[in-house]
């Protein structure tokens, strides 16, 4: 979310009784809605959910025409999703136009689509075919927005699994897998042409849950006294900022430090197996409630002290139907009925007797756990992401212009 976005203000009003939550119109918080569960609520009576938590940006998976409908005029701006499964069509122009213009420029002015996101962490598949189809179907759906006159408006852009990374400790060190260099490079110039995000999804909570002895669960849940990169001398008092500079530091490796990077997926279980170390409601509360206020402080990362976080937190709901350990079926802020999972200092009372149609629960943003390898003698316990063993895990980017100006500011010598 652009850094001068403003919020309504009956929800600024709301956020001010709030103290946990307590954003200004600078704060850039959005949510991941995921709809893999068949007791969910009608979106029209999850427009209060989203605004209860601050949140002025959504996230789809797809481009469910019932929630874009349901959210027109509401100022709730959304990244609409193209998934995996249509990025061989999309290399055709007119099924990428044609794509376009039933998903968002149907629905536009009313409901505020800013983003497209093509594909869900592609490279991390380890499939040629579909690797080799998401450049393309970036590009077409972009020359789509480029011939319908929305490019100034809706930008195109890829959320990848921090998998992508071949060294990640320390952040200073960053750097992309070897085998998908190439591939990043291309993408990363798409991005430097078009002005769109360099998305990624940060997820600490997987780094604790495979290795619990080695990693501290206070450096995780932004309460640790943290660590001191050897590279660059910077101390990170959490792994996720620790995770987003590797990132950073590997865009700037390839000549892109210029490229707005934002957060598209991040969040904590609040219930998991005996064997998933940390997945509770007390890690929960804390992870995302420090997060919100490392968010709500308008606080950079220790390599860009000047950005703005833009964060999507994973996720609106706990999704029942969602497949793997119990972890993945309980990352959701709110339980079906509208109560919260655990109290993060909002009020909010649930959907009562609201009789909305449930949800079909047709989106699907594939999240599974990416896995990591310990890297050289870290007291600290700090991992790096393993690119060989890495699998597939499961925001809305800035205007294009806004976007270039922000990231050319950030590359001045301070």
């Amino acid at each position: 979310m652009a850094a001068t976005s403003t919020l309504p203000l009956h929800l600024l009003l709301l956020l001010l009784l709030s103290a946990s939550f307590s954003f200004t119109a600078a704060s850039s918080v959005g949510i991941n809605y995921g709809q893999i569960a068949d007791n969910l609520p009608h979106p029209q009576s999850v427009i209060p959910l989203v605004k209860s938590v601050g949140a002025s940006a959504v996230k789809l998976y797809d481009a469910d025409p019932r929630v874009l409908k349901s959210f027109a005029n509401t100022g709730v701006e959304f990244i609409v999703g193209l998934g995996n499964e249509y990025l061989s069509s999309m290399r055709d122009t007119k099924q990428a136009l044609a794509w376009v213009k039933t998903n968002v420029q149907g629905y536009l002015p009313a409901t505020k689509i800013t983003t497209i996101a093509v594909g869900n962490e592609v490279l991390t598949f380890n499939d040629s075919t579909l690797s080799s189809n998401l450049l393309p179907a970036m590009e077409n759906i972009h020359t789509a927005l480029v011939s319908l006159n929305l490019d100034k408006q809706v930008t195109v852009t890829t959320a990848h699994n921090l998998g992508i990374l071949e060294v990640s400790y320390p952040p200073s060190s960053g750097t992309f897998r070897s085998d998908l260099t190439q591939k990043l490079k291309y993408i990363l110039d798409f991005h430097c042409k078009t002005g769109s995000p360099f998305l990624i999804n940060a997820y600490p909570y997987f780094a604790y849950k495979a290795n619990p002895k080695q990693i501290s669960l206070d450096f995780v849940l932004f309460e640790g006294s943290g660590i001191v990169d050897s590279g660059s001398g910077l101390h990170y008092d959490n792994m996720f900022f620790a995770q987003i500079d590797a990132a950073h530091s590997a865009m700037e490796k390839l000549g892109y430090k210029n490229v707005c990077l934002q957060v598209s997926e991040t969040g904590w279980p609040s219930k998991g197996d005996a064997d998933e170390a940390g997945a509770s409601k007390e890690n929960a509360k804390k992870y995302n409630g420090n997060l919100m206020k490392v968010i709500a402080g308008k606080k950079g990362t220790p390599m860009r002290p000047n950005l703005n976080l833009n964060v999507y937190v994973f996720a609106l709901f706990n999704e029942k139907k969602k497949p793997g350990p119990t972890s993945e079926r309980n990352f959701g802020l709110f339980k079906p009925d509208g109560t919260p999972v655990y109290d993060l200092g909002f009020n909010v009372t649930g959907l009562g007797s609201v009789k909305s149609p449930p949800s079909s629960g047709g989106s699907s943003d594939g999240m599974t756990p990416s896995v990591v390898t310990p890297v050289g003698e870290s007291p600290d316990g700090y991992l790096s992401i393993n690119a060989d063993d890495a699998e597939r895990l499961p925001f809305r980017a800035a205007l294009s212009i806004l976007c270039l100006i922000v990231s050319t500011i950030l590359a001045l010598p301070l």
